[in-house]
């Protein structure tokens, strides 16, 4: 009987639960800052692979309607460490900036558990190439790269205002390189990028 009696009052836990934080609505902004670890395919080349780089990061989420989000986000710049695949020797040193815009869907906003989706696009700048080891004493170059994006994410209320967001990303990133002009095939690094961030709702 005393089970009984308790359902209502565990019912009332969990929508308070999940009602208890303040919902992200129309108008409102996520901003978020945090870490990400950028993890290349590891098949992006036949003769060198990119090692993983971490970096820190920001973004804003402005909310379009109580779902649906604009989010735009940049980071410090990420440095990869390319490695000779017949040996593991580090042949080069490549920095890149990715500035990526998306269109996300939240799924369920005013809950303590708030996942969603997103697709966008992204530009990858690659700039400060430099070779050592094997391929010391020779130029490489990168291109810049336009491509699709994708990410699954959650935030997890800390209170009204503040949560912990885990996400993960794909990239699609290719880049014809060259070394002393010529052509030296395209890298295909379309990596898996994993974040962990603290996020502020901020309404105006």
């Amino acid at each position: 009987m005393k089970t009984l009696n308790s359902i209502p009052a565990l019912v009332a836990a969990a929508v308070a639960l999940t009602t208890g934080v303040a919902q992200a609505a129309s108008g409102d902004w996520l901003i978020r800052a945090g870490v990400h670890n950028v993890d290349p395919k590891s098949n992006n080349h036949p003769v060198v692979k990119a090692d993983d780089a971490p970096s820190l990061t920001i973004s804003g989420s402005y909310f379009l309607t109580d779902n649906v989000a604009v989010e735009v986000l940049g980071a410090y710049p990420f440095t990869h460490d390319v490695l000779l695949k017949s040996d593991g020797s580090k042949a080069a040193e490549i920095t890149q900036l990715p500035p990526t815009v998306s269109l996300q869907y939240h799924f369920a906003p005013e809950a303590a558990f708030r996942p969603y989706i997103g697709a966008g696009l992204n530009y990858t700048f690659f700039y400060d190439e430099k070779t050592t080891g094997a391929l010391n004493g020779t130029k490489l170059s990168l291109d810049n790269s336009f491509g699709l994006t994708a990410e699954v994410g959650m935030d997890i209320a800390l209170n009204d205002d503040w949560a912990v967001n885990l996400n993960a990303r794909w990239f699609d990133i290719d880049s014809d390189a060259r070394l002393d002009g010529a052509d030296a095939g395209t890298v295909e690094i379309d990596p898996l990028v994993y974040g962990v961030m603290i996020t502020r709702k901020l309404r105006f």
